[in-house]
């Protein structure tokens, strides 16, 4: 061999070191970020005092702060040098499923949670509704994280105007039948998840490449870490409204929604159901829709 393919054959080693090098950097930096960091039992101990609609608020905006002000902070957007068609698309999927999470529970809990019949829609959840509805790619004029982050503001407002004396937010109204409506809404989420992790085919009708599965994956995740959060909140939040019964299910929708959000093969696989490999979409569908009948049977109690 020559001097010169010896060093050609470095600089391929080399290279083939640096890109494997980046793949686990960012594998384990999405592992560590998915954690959020905020427990309810630790910011609102039992028999400790809180306001209706303060837990739920709470958590909507750690869910997006850990989002939007992280290191790399809001992924889908980001110019195309390292965006996430070249490096970070599992994070830029999964912040997509994350933002449909959140503007779907954000819509009810204005609409519904905090409103009965002809009430006024609180201020403030609705421009927070109006700013998470904005182009989650959008890259400038306005850019999405900026608009986000107006979204959350508003949140931290109704949070603020909740500890007044009167309160000057509308309170969640503890109504068991609209609480039915989020759980109706969610499982409509899941039900589109389940479809997704299923696809063999894109929307455009075009077949799915290999490289594309775990943009499905990764979105079915996000939506389901948002659920995951939000399901302790929402228990703290009906506790003097829930049976020993519909308690277990929020535990159980809990736990099942806990797997698929953590869930991070190193690559995702799409092996046939007979073969020897993975099928990583197949996995998380087993946790989706273990949640998804759960809150079936949560929405048929409450009814």
């Amino acid at each position: 061999m020559g001097k010169d393919s010896k060093l050609g054959l470095v600089g391929l080693v080399l290279l083939v070191g640096v890109v494997l090098g980046v793949a686990l950097a960012l594998h384990f930096a999405q592992k560590s970020h998915d954690h959020l960091r905020y427990s309810i039992e630790e910011a609102y101990p039992n028999e400790s005092p809180f306001v209706p609609g303060e837990i739920l608020a709470r958590t909507l905006v750690e869910i997006m702060d850990n989002e939007l002000d992280s290191t790399f902070g809001w992924r889908p957007n980001d110019f195309f040098l390292w965006g996430p068609w070249l490096w970070a698309d599992n994070n830029a999927n999964r912040q997509l499923g994350i933002i449909q999470g959140v503007r779907d529970t954000v819509r009810v809990f204005r609409d519904n949670l905090t409103k009965i019949s002809s009430d006024e829609i609180d201020r403030n959840l609705l421009e927070a509704d109006t700013m998470f509805r904005n182009d989650a790619e959008r890259f400038l004029l306005p850019s999405a994280e900026g608009q986000f982050k107006k979204g959350v503001e508003a949140l931290r407002r109704y949070l603020a105007n909740l500890q007044t004396v009167p309160p000057s937010s509308r309170l969640l109204n503890k109504n068991k039948a609209e609480l039915m409506r989020l759980f109706d809404d969610w499982t409509g989420l899941l039900g589109d998840a389940h479809a997704n992790l299923y696809r063999s085919k894109n929307p455009d009708g075009s077949p799915m490449r290999m490289w594309e599965t775990d943009n499905y994956f990764y979105q079915a995740q996000g939506t389901a870490a948002v659920m995951c959060y939000l399901t302790p909140a929402l228990e703290r939040e009906y506790q003097d409204k829930l049976n020993s019964s519909l308690i277990q299910h929020f535990h159980e929708i809990e736990e099942a929604l806990e797997k698929a959000a953590m869930l991070k093969p190193l690559v995702v696989l799409d092996g046939a159901s007979d073969g020897i490999t993975a099928n990583s979409r197949k996995n998380l569908d087993a946790y989706v829709s273990e949640a998804r009948d759960k809150m079936f049977s949560v929405i048929e109690e409450l009814r």
